[in-house]
């Protein structure tokens, strides 16, 4: 796919990216060429990325953009980062069956704490010059009922019917709440207000950009270009990452999770996770899948925990999965035989001797600390019809209490 001309230029711009857009030759429309904006202009472009703090954790999928923004920061650019503390109390409809429930300013605030906790280990916050964080409430608050009308008056309905998730919803005749309309106009209305020069996004969100553009026009402004990356398949290899479908990796789970998670990485998916969450060369993967599964483990887990703490992850990891001279120490056993099957998790935590009771078991499990085989297991209910589905398997409460499952 040709993104963009003068790769070798800016490798690390068209790395992992699905569309620049607009992608125009230079011969054709200088001014609409990403590669010639960066080699001409005469000071660090602006990139801008919006998050609504809608939810309390990131995974690896939301790291792609950031990690993308860290690029443009090395490369002497100024990253904006756009807290969407107006526009998450509106809620983004993009591929939504029905409306999203509106937040709190208290609830927003919160959560963009927590999202900003987790980026740091991503985003340069130090060098001055490199990180500006603002709020879109600086500006879409201050917007009237005159100037609303004028931002409603640079789209059509059919335009607006044409995002992602409103023409089925219409034809469905499920409701479509007027506000929705205004979220892409001032999600674009940003790219104004802060004279945006690119934009970053998932695939998901190009109609929202293409918005940006068109009212910078509209505001006389030169539009920006739109960079779009594509958004990462769970660790299940099926479905895209999601806490929801409990195939993520959160940023700010510990060292030996994440490493237990992304060393169970698909073979299937090992290259797109590789080229998206690492600067790692493809070329240089190893041919073994299993080395290739360590290694990116080994990786990612650097870049949030540090390296240290990614070699004693792996080494625990090691422990807890494959077992060696050590592990007998390392890992108590637990005996299934005199387990009576089906059995519930939370009495399994429970005699494991993990938690000292059913009662604190299940709490447990509400508040998130349980983890079988280094997945987290909230599920209160959940039950096993027998032992052979436990076999060997380690089961965790916190980050330092582990017992192996045996026959």
């Amino acid at each position: 796919m040709d993104l963009d001309s003068s790769p070798l230029l800016f490798p690390w711009l068209r790395r992992g990216v699905s569309e620049i857009f607009p992608n125009v030759d230079d011969s054709q429309n200088p001014d609409e060429n990403l590669t010639q904006r960066l080699v001409s202009s005469d000071r660090p472009l602006r990139i801008k990325l919006g998050i609504d703090p809608t939810g309390t954790e990131l995974h690896l999928g939301h790291g792609i953009v950031f990690r993308k923004m860290r690029q443009f920061q090395d490369a002497g650019h100024t990253a904006v980062l756009v807290i969407g503390d107006f526009t998450a109390q509106i809620g983004d409809p993009t591929g939504k069956s029905e409306v999203r429930k509106q937040l709190t300013p208290e609830q927003v605030k919160q959560n963009a704490q927590t999202y900003l906790d987790q980026v740091r280990p991503i985003l340069d916050f130090d060098t001055p010059g490199r990180l500006e964080i603002r709020y879109n409430s600086e500006w879409l608050s201050q917007l009237d009922l005159g100037k609303t009308l004028g931002l409603l008056g640079t789209m059509t309905v059919g335009q607006m019917l044409a995002k992602e998730g409103f023409a089925e919803r219409y034809e469905k005749q499920t409701p479509i709440y007027l506000h929705e309309f205004l979220y892409p106009l001032m999600q674009g209305y940003d790219s104004v207000a802060l004279a945006a020069d690119v934009e970053l996004g998932g695939t998901d969100q190009k109609f929202n950009l293409a918005v940006g553009r068109d009212l910078q026009r509209v505001f006389g402004q030169r539009p920006q270009f739109g960079l779009l990356m594509p958004i990462l398949i769970g660790t299940d290899g099926s479905q895209k990452m999601s806490k929801s479908l409990g195939n993520y990796v959160g940023l700010q789970e510990d060292a030996l999770t994440m490493y237990s998670k992304l060393e169970k990485t698909p073979d299937s998916l090992i290259r797109d996770y590789v080229e998206l969450l690492t600067d790692l060369s493809l070329a240089q993967l190893p041919e073994n899948p299993r080395d290739r599964q360590k290694l990116l483990a080994l990786t990612v887990v650097s870049q949030y925990h540090g390296e240290t703490a990614a070699i004693e992850a792996q080494a625990a990891a090691l422990h807890l999965t494959q077992g060696n001279a050590d592990a007998a120490e390392a890992v108590p056993e637990f005996s299934l035989a005199g387990v009576q099957f089906p059995v519930k998790l939370f009495y399994l935590v429970a005699a494991t001797g993990l938690c000292k009771s059913s009662s604190e078991a299940r709490r447990q499990l509400q508040g998130g600390a349980i983890r079988l085989e280094g997945d987290r297991v909230s599920a209160v209910d959940l039950s096993f019809d027998s032992a052979a589905e436990l076999e060997g398997k380690v089961l965790q409460m916190g980050k330092s209490k582990f017992v192996r499952l045996v026959m």
